[in-house]
């Protein structure tokens, strides 16, 4: 054994993170070493607190502290105007671009017949209880441009297709296959602006 029992664990953990291999794993656990005794509980407690404090918001199923999230609960945002994403890691992404006034809904998933999960095993549900609370709606699918993501695109814009809301997707300078949280922000933003209509 290379490293002391305790030092091997630390580094272990970190090498559970995505992009974190055993050389950065070993960086990290070695600094980790050079902080503070209150920087250290605080690093530790603030690991303890997302798991303890975080949960998903009643209304759009993104991260919130509380029941409803900061963005639902921001009226100053087109509540009708709603962004159809995957997971809460493209909130983040369209959050950072800056230029989206409108409110999200997170599948938490996408509709996958050969991994057994179907519409019922993602957030589509509340989507549909949400948008018949609202006066002509657009709903905005940013989902990507797989298999599992064309199949969920094609579900929502048929469960719509007889009810009074218009239904765009981004447009497709996005690459085949991209994950919304690793485009660039003019890339999003351009997408965002340049969606296309889809719903009848």
């Amino acid at each position: 054994m290379i490293y002391p029992k305790s030092l091997e664990k630390l580094i272990n953990y970190y090498k559970k993170l995505p992009g974190i291999g055993e050389k950065n794993a070993e960086r990290l656990a070695l600094a980790t070493l050079n902080f503070k005794d209150e920087d250290l509980e605080n690093f530790s407690k603030s690991i303890i607190d997302v798991k303890d404090k975080l949960g998903k918001c009643k209304i759009c199923g993104h991260l919130a502290e509380g029941d409803i999230c900061s963005i639902c609960s921001d009226s100053s945002r087109e509540q009708n105007l709603i962004c159809v994403i995957e997971d809460y890691k493209s909130v983040f992404s369209f959050e950072k671009a800056g230029n989206f006034n409108g409110v999200y809904h997170v599948l938490n998933g996408l509709i996958s017949p050969a991994d057994d999960i179907g519409p019922e095993n993602i957030n589509l549900a509340s989507l549909v209880k949400r948008v018949e609370g609202l006066k002509k709606p657009e709903l905005i699918l940013a989902l990507k441009s797989t298999i599992e993501g064309e199949t969920t695109t094609l579900y929502i814009k048929k469960i719509f297709e007889k009810k009074d809301v218009m239904i765009s997707r981004l447009s497709y300078g996005i690459p085949m296959g991209a994950e919304i949280d690793y485009l660039d922000i003019i890339t999003l933003d351009k997408a965002l602006e340049d969606r296309k209509k889809i719903s009848e």
